[in-house]
């Protein structure tokens, strides 16, 4: 696991952006893993102006979103349907039938978790997972308790999850109370995970994830079993780890 202090938000979007940009450089048919958030954002915009300066092209790219709302059309303003495409999808060269969500309509969500899960494997796996991490320490929808065995399947949200998310809708009460997540099995079958973390309200959850033993309580400590992670974080999100225990690195 390697840990890369940013100064601030900005710099953590920039960073981020270059490591994305270098995997579709370095293999022009990366299968990319896909986050939605507000700690992402600021990447995306990056990748965007990258593509619009430098043409760095993704005709060839595919892309699988962690997850999806259940019961949410993907038409809706709050979808991560048209979360990507607002933020990403409809400003790079990368062709619609290449891009992945879970269906969150879809009338058996069962045998939806099961079509995404195969459309990964028939994908050759996810080279690229981009990944944040909730004040909980999930990751994806995976929320504390979550089995490490999970594959892609349905998820309750917490309350604290749909606190968090509910600034994004007119009320709590309008945000889903489950979601079609991928499972942390899937995510640590990707061959490279980024881990992007920004801001004070996040120092518990890396502090967490850094200090303490791996435990299903906390669903983000698995990532200490991956074999090539790189976790990016600013200087906020870093305010809680001791300064003896980081070992901060420069890309």
């Amino acid at each position: 696991m390697k840990l890369i202090q940013a100064k601030n938000y900005e710099d953590m979007s920039e960073k981020a952006a270059a490591y994305i940009i270098k995997q579709v450089h370095s293999k022009s048919n990366s299968v990319l893993g896909l986050a939605t958030g507000g700690t992402v954002i600021g990447t995306y915009n990056r990748l965007v102006e990258d593509y619009k300066q430098s043409n760095t092209s993704y005709s060839n790219v595919h892309t699988f979103n962690l997850d999806e709302y259940v019961a949410m059309p993907r038409s809706d303003q709050n979808s991560y349907h048209t979360y990507m495409d607002k933020q990403l999808f409809r400003h790079i060269n990368l062709p619609e039938d290449q891009s992945f969500l879970p269906d969150g309509m879809a009338n058996d969500l069962q045998e939806e978790c099961q079509r995404y899960e195969r459309l990964i494997k028939d994908s050759g796996g996810i080279d690229l997972q981009l990944l944040g991490i909730g004040q909980n320490g999930h990751i994806g929808f995976n929320e504390p308790g979550a089995s490490f065995d999970s594959v892609t399947h349905i998820v309750n949200l917490t309350e604290s999850t749909r606190k968090a998310n509910a600034r994004y809708f007119e009320s709590i009460d309008k945000v889903p109370t489950q979601a079609i997540t991928m499972g942390i099995a899937t995510i640590m079958k990707s061959k490279k995970i980024l881990l992007l973390v920004s801001g004070e309200s996040k120092a518990e959850a890396i502090s967490r994830l850094i200090n303490e033993p791996i435990h299903n309580n906390n669903p983000s400590s698995v990532l200490k079993n991956h074999p090539d992670v790189t976790i990016i974080a600013d200087e906020d999100a870093l305010s809680l780890i001791k300064r003896e225990q980081k070992e901060v690195l420069s890309l």
